[in-house]
C-alpha cells in the first residue's frame, strides 16, 4: 500500500527539520502515541494505539532513520507488532524544500501488514492509514506552532 502527500508548512525549513526530530512534537502529532523516545542517534522506540476502524491494536516497535541529509531529507523505516493481529511495517521518504521563507514537505510512504491485520481488508487499512497521515500533519503543525496546508499533487 502506498500513501503520501505534499504539504506547505508556514515555517522555515530548519524549524520544520527540528520539529521532525523532536520527540515531544512527534508524540503530540502521532495519533494514539503513548511513547516515543530516541534509542540511539538514528533510532526511535515507540508505542502507538492504532484505530483500524473495527479494532484498536497497540503496536510496539521501532523506527530507524537513514539517508539523512540534515534539514533536507531522510528515510524513516519502521516495524511494529500489534499483539495477536501480527506485524506492520512501513517506510517513508520525507523531503523538505524552501518555498521563500517557508517549507514544502513531501511525504511518500509504503506500508504493509501480516496476519489478521490484512484479513480486515486493504480498504479499511488504507483509509485508516491515510487518515492517520493527514491527521499527523495537521497536529504536527499545531505542535510546532505553524500552519500546515495540504497541496495538490504535482502536475505531470
Amino acid at each position: 500500500m502506498e500513501f503520501g502527500g505534499r504539504y506547505h508548512v508556514a515555517a522555515p525549513r530548519q524549524q520544520v527539520w527540528a520539529a521532525l526530530n523532536d520527540t515531544e512534537v512527534l508524540k503530540a502529532a502521532i495519533p494514539g502515541c503513548h511513547r516515543i523516545d530516541w534509542a540511539g542517534e538514528t533510532a526511535l522506540d515507540l508505542e502507538i494505539k492504532v484505530n483500524l476502524g473495527v479494532v484498536h491494536p497497540v503496536f510496539k516497535g521501532g523506527l530507524s532513520l537513514s539517508g539523512i541529509v540534515p534539514a533536507e531529507r531522510y528515510t524513516l523505516t519502521g516495524k511494529g507488532k500489534g499483539g495477536l493481529l501480527g506485524l506492520a511495517e512501513g517506510s517513508a521518504d520525507i523531503v523538505l524544500r524552501d518555498v521563500g521563507d517557508e517549507t514544502e514537505l513531501v511525504f511518500a510512504a509504503t506500508g504493509g501488514a501480516s496476519g489478521q491485520i490484512m484479513r480486515l481488508g486493504k480498504a479499511i487499512i488504507g483509509n485508516s492509514a491515510q487518515k492517520v497521515i493527514d491527521g499527523f500533519f495537521e497536529r504536527f503543525g499545531e505542535a510546532m506552532g505553524a500552519t500546515v496546508t495540504p497541496l495538490p499533487p504535482p502536475s505531470e
